[in-house]
């Protein structure tokens, strides 16, 4: 007779787990995703990013990564066009779930100030709109995924003008009554990323009482953060604005990079080296390269040639390392997560310009700009899956 501890859903999994080790990875697919074999903890784990581009990540990139938590976004606004249980974010997780992945939903309610939309007020029309599409996700999601986060990136995703006058805070406050009154089961909560912390025009009186009510809040673990940044010391100043103010919670950072360094160095020449050895212009620029990559994916060998031969990128091929182990001394991480693949605006590539985020440089695979294996599997990109992978081990 199994241990009472092991009811019938974990013997399942052990099974269908000991099942799949039996074939090769490349035999995953969307409807039967390699499994996980170990029981993730959120206590200091990397895990891989989708974004809301759940199709550009493979199953078996997740094995070979070694990746044992998952994380994407969904924009609410999705949630008028189909079931919670159809959204592609939400039905990626779901599926993470079954096979015993850690999950990570983020909630985004996409108010850009291009929208030219004001921030929901609460008792409004719209906001009755936002707490009904809410209500269909938790429907969906709660005791189900492990972390749902109460907002994506808030003061990105809303006009400036509410980032300090409480309309921000007030809507997001709401949003997240609604969630602890829902809440059940395994699923755990946070509030939404902070961004830019290295700029003091990105604090004030909003961020303040955002901090304040993660901590004040207890059915509330912590906050994400997400530092996107131009130089590896800037994340310090997420951490040196967070930390004080988290009293003995958590904190989430489910997407950081270089992307800022990386965007400063699109229109540096490539080195003479790559130049003389691929026979191009010795003006060629680097967003160039990666243009010429997305239009027509280049050979492993070439496209690490390009990175390693840049000093800008060559130079912090570390970050993710590095960046893990400041995250994990605070002993307050609960989980990071980092783009596993280059997305869907990637695999767009034909505008890539000179001042297009370079999102695609950060990722742990490079399905956009890399040719497949000969086994028709995924490339990895540059310098990124081996330390990915050796962070796996604590």
């Amino acid at each position: 007779m199994a241990p009472a501890h092991l009811n019938r859903r974990r013997l399942f999994h052990l099974a269908a787990g000991l099942s799949v080790l039996g074939t090769a990875a490349c035999s995953a697919t969307p409807d039967s995703p390699a499994p996980n074999t170990a029981v993730p903890k959120p206590d200091g784990a990397l895990g891989a990013n989708f974004n809301a581009d759940p199709d550009t990540m493979g199953w078996d990139e997740l094995q070979r990564s070694g990746a044992k938590w998952v994380r994407g976004f969904t924009a609410m606004p999705d949630l008028d066009k189909h079931s919670a249980a159809e959204n592609p974010t939400i039905k990626t997780l779901l599926q993470a779930a079954d096979r015993e992945y850690g999950t990570v939903l983020s909630l985004k309610f996409p108010y850009f100030p291009e929208s030219h939309k004001q921030i929901p007020r609460p008792g409004t029309p719209e906001m009755q709109a936002d707490l009904a599409r809410l209500d269909k996700v938790l429907l969906a999601v709660m005791d189900k995924v492990d972390i749902l986060v109460i907002g994506n990136e808030p003061f990105i995703e809303c006009p400036r003008s509410d980032w300090n006058n409480g309309a921000l805070n007030e809507f997001y406050e709401t949003i997240a009554a609604q969630v602890i009154k829902q809440r059940k089961g395994k699923t755990v909560l946070y509030m939404g990323a902070l961004n830019n912390l290295e700029d003091p025009q990105w604090t004030g009186a909003g961020t303040e009482r955002w901090m304040k009510y993660a901590r004040k809040t207890p059915e509330i673990e912590g906050t994400d953060i997400h530092p996107h940044v131009g130089a590896p010391e800037q994340v310090q100043a997420f951490l040196d604005y967070v930390l004080p103010k988290l009293g003995g919670k958590k904190f989430l950072v489910t997407e950081f990079s270089l992307v800022q360094l990386w965007k400063k160095h699109l229109g540096d020449r490539v080195s003479t080296e790559y130049a003389d050895k691929y026979h191009v212009p010795k003006d060629t620029k680097v967003w160039q390269v990666i243009r010429n990559a997305l239009h027509q994916p280049f050979p492993k060998p070439r496209w690490d040639d390009f990175l390693r031969t840049s000093p800008w990128f060559e130079n912090n091929k570390n970050f993710l390392t590095e960046q893990m182990a400041k995250f994990r001394a605070t002993g307050k991480l609960a989980v990071a997560t980092y783009g596993i693949d280059q997305g869907i605006a990637a695999l767009k590539g034909a505008d890539f310009g000179p001042d297009t985020p370079p999102w695609l440089l950060n990722s742990v695979f490079a399905r956009a700009t890399v040719q497949k294996n000969p086994d028709g599997t995924i490339a990895p990109n540059y310098a990124w899956l081996e330390e990915f992978t050796a962070l796996q081990n604590r």
